[in-house]
């Protein structure tokens, strides 16, 4: 397992397609991740600390997960199937279980960032998915780290229901 770090969050400039943007501990390795609007939407606004007035699904399931005395303690970027990632979310019992919950990688990223949890990609996923090796590509570093500098929440607060 290689542990990453959200390296950023915005727009694929292609098709203009919401990417989040995982990083490794030395900004040598960088895995892009297409999501949805949504779920963009959802990690944005933990990003930009805005707290809408009723719980969105991601917050409400923490909450869930802290009353029943769990802690999601890590998740993993487990497998990529077909150019489709899949996700697992790890969550410590109190009791000491340790629970495994399937779930979409822009899901397991929105509950990252709300819980503080680790974000590791197994070395299979690594090796198959399409990302940058500084090391191996300076152009394409560039690009990233670029795109990264121009990664803004607000692009995202258009798609916020502020009732």
């Amino acid at each position: 397992m290689i542990e990453m770090r959200l390296g950023g969050l915005g727009f694929d400039p292609k098709n203009m397609s919401p990417i989040v943007l995982l990083r490794d501990q030395e900004e040598r390795n960088f895995l892009p991740i297409w999501i949805g609007m949504f779920e963009a939407a959802a990690i944005a606004m933990e990003l930009q600390e805005f707290k809408p007035p009723r719980p969105m699904t991601h917050d409400l399931l923490t909450k869930i997960v802290g009353l029943f005395g769990g802690t999601v303690s890590r998740i993993v970027m487990s497998e990529i199937v077909d150019n489709t990632f899949y996700a697992i979310i790890e969550i410590s019992g109190k009791s000491g279980q340790l629970l495994k919950v399937d779930a979409r990688p822009s899901d397991a990223i929105a509950l990252a960032v709300r819980t503080g949890a680790a974000i590791f990609v197994s070395e299979s996923v690594m090796a198959t998915a399409k990302m940058v090796n500084a090391e191996k590509d300076e152009e394409d570093t560039r690009k990233f780290k670029d795109f990264i500098d121009t990664i803004n929440p607000d692009d995202f607060s258009k798609y916020f229901d502020e009732r």
